[in-house]
Order: structure tokens, then C-alpha cells, then sequence
């Protein structure tokens, strides 16, 4: 099985367990270049809050957007979208990927900013 595969299927096992308690989940995406996440109800399919290290509110504040300072402002800009809908609670997604790095960079700065996971 290869990398991508691997990442795949964990993607696959962690989401029925999301949908399993019926939370909304912050859902993490990240590239060689970009990081993504987005706040999705699953119930409804609809996603809630986005943000990514391609808005320009990010862009402007960071010099290159692949590095844990990017997914810092990604993560804080996430969770104030989510707040300002009056979202506070949701289950963390890391789509796969280890909790190492970025993804847990994301993760610190969407707790700091008041998500709750």
C-alpha cells in the first residue's frame, strides 16, 4: 500500500468516527505549498467557516506559505470565521496526516483563538 493510500484510509476511519458523534468538524488539507481547513457539517454537507493560506489576510502577514508560521494564522483565522457563525465546538479531522508539524500548529492556533476540540 502506498503513502497516499495509507493517508486515505485513516482519512476514511477518523471522519466515521466524526459523523459517528454528529459534531462539526474542523477538516485539515495541506500541500508541499498550502495548508487548508474548513469547519463542515456533516449533517448538512454545508461548510461553515473556511480558510486557507491562500486569502489574502493570510498572504499579507506571512512570507511563505508552506511553514508552520503560515498554519499558525490559517488556524486562528479558521477558528474566528467559526466564532463569529457562533460555532465554539468541533471535532478535529487531520485528514490523515500526522499530528506533527503544521497540522498541529493549525490545531494550537484554532485552540488559542477559542475553538474547542
Amino acid at each position: 500500500m502506498d503513502k497516499k493510500a495509507s493517508r486515505i484510509r485513516r482519512s476514511r476511519k477518523t471522519r466515521f468516527n466524526i459523523r459517528a458523534q454528529g459534531a462539526n468538524r474542523l477538516c485539515v488539507y495541506r500541500t508541499s505549498k498550502h495548508i487548508y481547513a474548513q469547519v463542515i457539517d456533516d449533517a448538512t454537507a454545508n461548510v461553515l467557516a473556511s480558510g486557507s493560506s491562500l486569502d489574502a489576510d493570510v498572504r499579507t502577514n506571512v512570507k511563505y506559505t508552506g511553514n508552520v508560521e503560515a498554519a499558525k494564522a490559517v488556524g486562528k483565522l479558521v477558528a474566528e470565521r467559526a466564532k463569529s457563525k457562533g460555532i465554539t465546538k468541533v471535532a478535529f479531522d487531520r485528514s490523515g496526516f500526522r499530528y506533527h508539524g503544521r497540522v498541529q500548529a493549525l490545531a494550537d492556533a484554532a485552540r488559542e483563538a477559542g475553538l474547542e476540540f
